[in-house]
């Protein structure tokens, strides 16, 4: 049972063998993980989960003790979340994080791609700005090269405020 005021509803970021991220879970599944030694704790966060015979800490990161096979990210479906998530929630020409829209760098009428290296985010006013033309037509150009999504993306994705536990662990996957 839960300490007094401790939340087991926080979310815990779970990392694969090699320390790349896997996904979120919550802190009563991340405590089932320790409890059947199937995963160690990394980071641990705030308060106590206290039972009859043993008190843990409560953890921010757990690292699964075994290697578990993801798939891999160009097979992943290409979504609007994740595709905003891969690019940080910002538009890839100005920087702006308001009406964020995807917009494909090689448009669709030109024989373009739906795919990860050819969509990328951007604001309405950048997307109508660009319309049916290629970013160097109208002296705009991504900030960076558009890429299939990292474990670390569809954590961020899946999380309104990443604890800053969670930053270092991410940063490894996302960079």
């Amino acid at each position: 049972m839960p300490h007094r005021g401790v939340s087991v509803l926080r979310q815990v970021l779970v990392l694969n063998s090699t320390y790349e991220p896997v996904n979120v879970c919550s802190t009563r599944r991340a405590l089932v993980l320790l409890l059947k030694g199937k995963a160690e704790t990394v980071e641990s966060g705030n308060g106590l989960c206290r039972s009859e015979r043993e008190t843990l800490t409560i953890p921010a990161v757990i690292r699964l003790n075994h290697y578990v096979r993801l798939p891999r990210a160009e097979g992943r479906r290409l979504s609007r979340r994740a595709v905003l998530a891969r690019d940080g929630f910002r538009c890839q020409y100005c920087g702006s994080t308001r009406h964020l829209t995807l917009d494909h760098i090689i448009p669709r009428s030109r024989g373009g791609l739906t795919s990860w290296e050819n969509v990328i985010t951007s604001c309405a006013p950048c997307n109508v700005r660009k319309g049916a033309c290629l970013p160097s037509e109208v002296g705009m150009s991504p900030s960076r090269k558009p890429r299939p999504p990292m474990p670390g993306d569809f954590v961020l994705a899946s999380q309104r405020a990443v604890p800053e536990a969670w930053l270092p662990y991410l940063e490894l996957a996302v960079a």
